[in-house]
């Protein structure tokens, strides 16, 4: 990864649903190291553009992570990008830890240390062995975010991350995002429809866009 390259360029980005208004039109935005949020109220098309910008929906426009064009290495860049939608089922009959082998699978930059120690923080250890259709909607948020946030990848997007948190695994959630803020070597973007103020933010992203 070319440390001068920005994590994701937007350019002339249009999106929007069959026969609705365009969420963004003409978008241009780059998006750097650090932890930007994704701020809207609900209805404002913040998981639309997080799936956007994970290459699971398709828009008009270029997007690139880390000098990888989406449109002409499709694979490639979602390789850069770590994104789980959080209503997905595809998971359901693995057990938390097979879940987690799988979303890392191919992650040269994976840490185990990093995983571990956020699996702590998120108190997941008695979570791991059981299959993902039994785990609450919080807990399942545990484990992507747990791997997520190890997978090393470029670009890590984050909806709602809180939905269903306890306070300890909020916390360790928030200090895991401004170790990450502090580090300057990965993008992590965070739809919410709350302001953040417990992490250093590298940029906040107001939705609807003016």
């Amino acid at each position: 990864m070319n440390p001068s390259l920005p994590l994701l360029q937007i350019d002339a980005l249009r999106f929007a649903y069959p026969d609705q208004p365009a969420l963004v039109s003409n978008w241009h935005a780059t998006i750097g190291p650090g932890v930007t949020l994704l701020y809207g109220d609900t209805g404002t098309g913040k998981s639309a553009l997080l799936q956007v910008m994970a290459g699971a929906l398709p828009a008009a426009g270029r997007l690139a992570v880390a000098g990888v064009s989406l449109d002409a290495a499709p694979e490639a860049y979602r390789r850069h990008v770590f994104f789980v939608d959080p209503v997905t089922d595809r998971f359901d009959q693995l057990t938390a830890r097979e879940c987690t082998a799988s979303l890392a699978e191919g992650d040269t930059g994976f840490s185990e240390a990093k995983w571990q120690a956020i699996a702590d923080g998120f108190a997941l250890a008695p979570h791991l062995d059981k299959k993902m259709f039994m785990l609450s909607t919080g807990s399942k948020r545990k484990v992507w975010m747990a791997a997520g946030l190890a997978s090393g990848r470029a670009l890590v997007l984050l909806d709602e991350p809180t939905a269903g948190l306890d306070m300890p695994s909020t916390r360790c959630l928030w200090s895991t995002l401004s170790a990450f803020a502090a580090q300057q070597e990965q993008a992590i973007v965070v739809a919410s429809a709350a302001r953040i103020d417990t992490v250093p933010l590298a940029a906040t992203i107001e939705l609807p866009l003016g």
